[in-house]
């Protein structure tokens, strides 16, 4: 994946300053965790598991083999390791979402060539009824985009059609694409655009009821309202994420009152926050804002470049007093 080290370091120092006072309220509902296992050290996707309570599925960015890690969020323990066979070699898997029929669907979709490869892939296979380490067989998804190759780190199946969506990753603000009906493990499955993000996207999640759409970035969020195969999500606002070391996925607690955000590194945090309305999805998951649909709307891209520019100037403004207190 692409790191934070593609941001200036001024401009990042000076957004964490910035939204470090603003930080949003954890959830009363569901708590936080921290994973444990030594050997997730680039959790990049994380899915809520439909058959275990409490269970949260997790990968690396670029493992050494096709492993999903079934996290106990009560413990922060790893409970299962699950090996995928049928699938080759994955090469940067992003993001993981648990489908209308239960499967687990990996994203095998980022390109840290910047979208060079001529295709990149979707496995799935079913979730286990039974925690315990094992193999289990997945099918393979070849995947194209209509428009070219791109990189991307979010993927979402829609938790009542089954269709499965991705939104690439681009810094000024990319897109969000919509599979086929119908996916097809002998040919390739073409992905096409259907609307416009305004965020620097690094993961996204549906809500249980398929009402809203979440996709986030390092250092904001959107909350879309889905209004259906083919069309435009509507945005509703901006989401309270968190700020974290490199904030790479986010997944709905399976009730819906809560988003829980994750991280990169070692010892990583999965961050709780409420969704507001604690309905079950119905409520936007917004931490206010507007639902101004521009690329200049909260949570977007010139959000966060201007919340990095004000931060800087703060930070450079307190390095200047510092050193004027020195001269002193």
């Amino acid at each position: 994946m692409r790191s934070l080290r593609a941001v200036p370091p001024v401009l990042l120092a000076g957004a964490v300053l910035l939204l470090t006072a603003a930080g949003p309220a954890a959830a009363d509902d569901h708590e936080g965790f921290t994973i444990k296992d030594p050997r997730i050290v680039e959790s990049s996707g994380l899915a809520a598991s439909r058959a275990h309570p409490g269970i949260y599925w997790t990968h690396n960015d670029q493992d050494k083999g096709a492993f999903l890690y079934a996290v106990d969020s009560r413990t922060g323990k790893t409970v299962a390791t699950v090996t995928m066979t049928g699938v080759g070699a994955p090469r940067d898997v992003e993001a993981i979402s648990v489908g209308a029929d239960g499967n687990l669907y990996v994203g095998d979709i980022g390109d840290n060539l910047g979208g060079t490869w001529s295709n990149v892939w979707i496995y799935k296979l079913p979730e286990p009824k039974t925690l315990k380490d094992q193999t289990v067989r997945a099918t393979q998804y070849v995947v194209k985009y209509a428009d070219g190759a791109r990189d991307a780190e979010a993927l979402m199946v829609h938790p009542k059609t089954g269709r499965i969506y991705i939104a690439d990753k681009k810094e000024e603000g990319g897109s969000l694409y919509e599979g086929p009906a119908e996916m097809s493990a002998s040919r390739t499955n073409v992905f096409k655009r259907v609307a416009a993000t305004d965020l620097w996207v690094t993961d996204g999640a549906f809500s249980p009821d398929g009402r809203q759409l979440a996709l986030r970035g390092y250092f904001g969020g959107v909350s879309y309202a889905w209004k259906g195969e083919g069309r435009k999500p509507a945005r509703e606002g901006r989401l309270s994420v968190p700020i974290q070391r490199q904030g790479e996925s986010v997944t709905y607690t399976p009730d819906g009152t809560t988003l829980m955000y994750g991280t990169e590194g070692a010892q990583s945090e999965v961050t709780p926050v409420e969704v507001p309305g604690k309905d079950g999805g119905s409520g936007s998951g917004t931490g206010g804002g507007s639902s101004d649909g521009g690329d200049g709307g909260p949570g977007g891209i010139d959000d966060f470049k201007t919340a990095a520019f004000v931060g800087a100037a703060v930070l450079l403004a307190l390095l200047g007093l510092k050193r004027l207190f020195r001269k002193r």
